[in-house]
């Protein structure tokens, strides 16, 4: 069953948002920088394997940043709290947007 999660880190000011596989693992992620909610990454799994083997890797890292490659359950310091499908997509969404919006030199 997909889970999505929001947890908020303290050292750094960032949100993340996560949808997690069955076994934990992070198959998308946004991290969102405070104050403003700047995104810093919104990247999926597939996408990153694919940009791999597509020789894309290091343009997706720089567009949409990475996912965590650790379950969840060995992060620490945080303490997530369930979101929607529809809050998660539209968290996605936007920092989607607004990180492309970015590299092509849109206001944001």
């Amino acid at each position: 069953m997909t889970r999505r999660i929001r947890c908020f880190w303290d050292q750094e000011d960032i949100w993340f948002y996560v949808e997690l596989d069955p076994q934990g693992y992070v198959v998308r992620q946004v991290e969102l920088q405070e104050p403003g909610s700047m995104p810093l990454a919104a990247a999926s799994l597939a996408e990153w394997q694919q940009a791999g083997r597509d020789g894309r890797l290091a343009e997706y890292e720089h567009l949409y940043g990475v996912t965590a490659q650790v379950p969840v359950c060995e992060w620490e310091g945080h303490a997530p709290e369930e979101v929607s499908a529809e809050e998660f997509e539209l968290v996605w969404s936007a920092a989607r947007r607004r990180l492309a919006d970015r590299r092509r030199g849109c206001p944001s």
